[in-house]
């Protein structure tokens, strides 16, 4: 397989839709359209763990694309390079929560057949007992809508059914972790 050539069909503010052509194998020349963020293509999610009571942070979270709520992680797009600081800075702001990062995944891609983001997943813990995590608050953009739940990580597959099953969506992430026993 070898890459041809990369057209740009469409460009908006955010993203842009291109059209690959590449030859396989076989010397068949074929043709992909793909996804690009305009911006950036560095994404972080978090998953968060509250200490002592072990409880997780997801979140609800409203998505125009798909014009409904997602059951998900804390994530957003990051630009700076200090991948742990961007992750304890999303966190801050769409739980209001601080925690201390104990463990950063390798770049990942969550899409590679359509998106070329690339995804680090950040384990983070917070100590509830802390004060400024007592009663925290969200610093929402005006284009966010997000619900904070916390759930035991025993329930969590049970809870994400439910809200299945209520019509929300369930993002990949916390199905990939709670979903399955593995």
């Amino acid at each position: 397989m070898k890459k041809l050539s990369e057209k740009n069909l469409y460009k908006a503010k955010w993203l842009s839709l291109k059209e690959i052509e590449y030859v396989n194998d076989d010397g068949e020349k074929l043709k992909w359209e793909m996804i690009e963020r305009t911006n950036t293509t560095k994404t972080v999610v978090i998953v968060a763990k509250l200490v002592p009571s072990q409880r997780y942070i997801f979140i609800k979270q409203y998505r125009a694309a798909i014009d409904n709520y997602v059951i998900g992680f804390p994530a957003g797009l990051v630009e700076a390079s200090d991948i742990k600081e961007e992750a304890k800075r999303e966190l801050l702001e769409e739980t209001g929560y601080v925690g201390e990062v104990t463990d950063v995944s390798p770049e990942i891609k969550s899409n590679p057949a359509l998106l070329t983001d690339s995804t680090r997943l950040v384990k983070v813990e917070i100590d509830e007992e802390k004060y400024e995590n007592k009663n925290p608050k969200q610093n929402l953009e005006p284009s966010e809508d997000i619900e904070v739940i916390l759930v035991n990580k025993d329930k969590a597959k049970e809870f994400l059914l439910e809200q299945n099953k209520k019509g929300l969506e369930i993002g990949i992430g916390p199905w990939y972790i709670f979903g399955f026993n593995l």
